[in-house]
């Protein structure tokens, strides 16, 4: 018994609490004002944020929730590098819907 409360709580330890480990995209969409964003959705939206885009691209998308303003702005650019990360944000977009609603 002691030897598993002691590897419970070192397992404890070694991944911190939930909220730690959550990623910018399930971090902005669980502080978003969408009823539908349950931490179980923000949390699969991140997961498909972690395989679709690198980690600066997903604190950028993760602006979009609170400033939806700036996905516009992205959206319209006319940069290479924009039009480039606006291509990746909406594969990633579908992908998150297909595998997280299971449309």
């Amino acid at each position: 018994m002691k030897y598993l409360l002691s590897a419970a709580v070192t397992g404890l330890l070694l991944v911190g609490p939930q909220g730690a480990l959550a990623g910018p995209i399930e971090n902005a969409c669980v502080r978003s004002d969408r009823a539908q964003a349950t931490r179980a959705i923000c949390r699969c939206i991140d997961s498909v944020a972690q395989t679709t885009l690198t980690r600066s691209e997903q604190r950028r998308a993760a602006r979009f929730f609170s400033d939806p303003d700036e996905a516009q702005r992205v959206r319209m650019s006319k940069t290479v590098r924009d039009n480039e990360f606006w291509d990746r944000y909406r594969a990633f977009g579908a992908s998150a819907e297909q595998y997280c609603t299971g449309r």
